[in-house]
């Protein structure tokens, strides 16, 4: 079944201290275009994270977001004791010279590398439980893919329906054509002598070149390829290949038909065709 490259997938858990949410969104795109925001712990895995991602979304525009919130002490900031102590000694002094009363400790929080983290090294249990909500999230967002993919599928059936009820429309009016194509041309040689019989020979090869057989039965068969290339998954660009065959045959079929009632057919299946190669787009 074919998926839509439109999906969203989001998971959220705890470990050590830390509220990890992964997040992945997915927009159409011709070929795989990935973009990590990833917190600091993470980042040294960031390849990692790229690499198993890819391997799995194939295609799309792909937003890979993942945040790390602090909720236990293990992992909140540290004071810095000694260098604290230095820095309030300085400042004591220095209050005591200018006169000038002030918050101390508020002053030492912000002098530099007073605050650092507790833990700035990722453990290995904090980087396999972000692989299970990376796994979580991509799962999510292919079973997004999937669900958009069947409406998707749904809306090219209809389609390709009316395309070949346009092609099946276009069989009785191709007799009518031949006859006005036949009158056409006797019209034209009203007044002059004309070998009845070399006439007919020449009708004959006329009509002949004007012949859509062979273009419907060949957009049949790629109306039947479509359908069936459908089920394989991650087909969308052999989809629109299929798709440019089509409109290959159905441009030809326009110009050989030369028939208005028959052109008409040809204008809706053209219309048809078009809104399938924008479907088309959005499909891995």
């Amino acid at each position: 079944m074919i998926q839509s490259m439109t999906g969203f997938g989001k998971a959220i858990g705890q470990v050590a201290g830390k509220k990890i949410t992964v997040e992945i969104r997915g927009l159409n795109s011709k070929g795989l275009d990935l973009n990590a925001r990833v917190a600091p712990i993470f980042r040294e895995k960031e390849l990692d994270i790229r690499k198993h991602v890819g391997e799995k979304v194939l295609r799309g525009k792909i937003d890979i977001n993942i945040y790390a919130e602090v909720t236990g002490i293990e992992s909140a900031a540290a004071i810095n004791m000694d260098l604290a102590k230095a820095y309030l000694e300085q400042l004591t002094a220095l209050e005591r010279e200018v006169g000038i009363k002030g918050d101390l400790i508020a002053a030492v929080m912000r002098m530099p590398d007073v605050l650092g983290s507790a833990k700035s090294e990722l453990t290995e249990e904090e980087w396999s439980y972000l692989q299970g909500l990376l796994d979580e999230a991509l799962d999510q967002f292919s079973e997004f893919r999937t669900q958009e993919g069947a409406s998707i599928a749904e809306d090219f059936n209809a389609r390709l329906d009316a395309i070949e009820a346009a092609l099946t429309g276009i069989a009785p009016h191709e007799q009518a054509r031949m006859e006005a194509v036949r009158e056409k041309l006797l019209k034209g040689l009203e007044g002059m002598e004309v070998d009845h019989n070399r006439y007919e020979q020449e009708v004959i090869f006329y009509i002949e070149k004007l012949d859509v057989n062979e273009e419907k039965v060949r957009l049949t068969n790629h109306l039947k390829y479509f359908r069936e290339t459908m089920n394989v998954p991650a087909s969308g660009k052999k989809l629109g290949f299929i798709a440019q065959e089509m409109g290959r045959e159905i441009n030809t079929l326009g110009s050989k038909s030369n028939y208005a009632p028959m052109q008409q057919f040809v204008v809706e299946m053209k219309d048809e065709l078009e809104k399938i190669k924008e479907q088309v787009g959005n499909t891995l």
